[in-house]
């Protein structure tokens, strides 16, 4: 991960949205509509997994990344199928904006898949910053299903031990992003995140 081309990449967005360009979105799973009950069979991850997982991804305690664990299971249910590790840069002009790159990773595939997501944040955010993030997914069932815009939930906002949680949902599937140090400083503010194969310049 490069995290000087995260912040890059948002600053030289910014600059083109404020001369009000527009993109189209990430494409989506059509025929059947998902998720579809046959599909349900998805392996969960537990609660040790994931604070063993976050720990070392985030390069915090695992103390920490046991209460952010604990306050997402008490919210969404304590059976996420997947969870996503890398990184994210902002930049703000008009608009703030984030991008970030990783890994979604499921315990019933072997290989991980390449995840890029773009979106908007509601308020400025003056300068750049990169920082590591560890996603919770739920309903997620097949890896191919996560490329989507997924809107933020108002007021899902909190800050837990230092970690930055807050929540997104489309479609049955709920992402739980954790963010660490500055990466926190929006994570209060997202607004709606898109999810491609692919980096995309802008983020509509």
């Amino acid at each position: 991960m490069h995290r000087r081309q995260l912040i890059q990449t948002g600053f030289a967005a910014a600059s083109v949205t404020a001369l009000g360009a527009c993109a189209t979105s990430p494409r989506q799973p059509t025929e059947p509509n998902y998720p579809i009950a046959s599909d349900a069979n998805a392996q969960a991850y537990t609660a040790d997994e994931l604070v063993a997982a976050g720990s070392r991804e985030l390069g915090i305690a695992a103390e920490a990344m046991g209460s952010a664990i604990e306050r997402i299971f008490r919210d969404q249910g304590d059976a996420p199928t997947a969870y996503i590790a890398g990184e994210e840069g902002a930049g703000a002009a008009v608009i703030g904006l984030r991008y970030g790159r990783g890994a979604l990773h499921m315990k019933d595939h072997s290989a991980s898949q390449e995840v890029f997501w773009q979106g908007t944040s509601i308020g400025w955010d003056i300068g750049g910053n990169a920082s590591r993030v560890f996603t919770l997914v739920y309903g997620l069932y097949a890896p191919d299903a996560i490329y989507r815009r997924y809107p933020g939930i108002e007021g899902t906002a909190y800050l837990i031990g230092g970690l930055g949680v807050n929540y997104q949902r489309a479609d049955g599937i709920v992402l739980a992003p954790v963010r660490t140090g500055v990466g926190l400083r929006l994570g209060a503010n997202v607004g709606t995140m898109s999810y491609s194969r692919q980096r995309n310049l802008l983020p509509f």
